[in-house]
């Protein structure tokens, strides 16, 4: 296992949703505040769900890549 965790996805153009989900990285609110608290393996996930999460807003909102 590695010691390097992996970087923020924070693109600094924070702008939360109705569900509480940032636009600028796709993170949820409680993801932005337990970042520097999480393990490489959480950041992993939570990058992984950052994905899936930008992927479906690209679909809902094709407009809006």
């Amino acid at each position: 296992m590695s010691d390097i965790l992996p970087a923020s996805p924070c693109v600094r153009m924070c702008c939360l949703d109705d569900t509480d989900t940032c636009l600028g990285c796709f993170r949820t609110l409680s993801e932005i505040t337990g970042w520097g608290y999480a393990d490489a393996e959480e950041r992993e996930r939570i990058l992984e769900r950052c994905t899936q999460r930008k992927q479906a807003y690209e679909i809902a909102f094709p407009r809006f890549r």
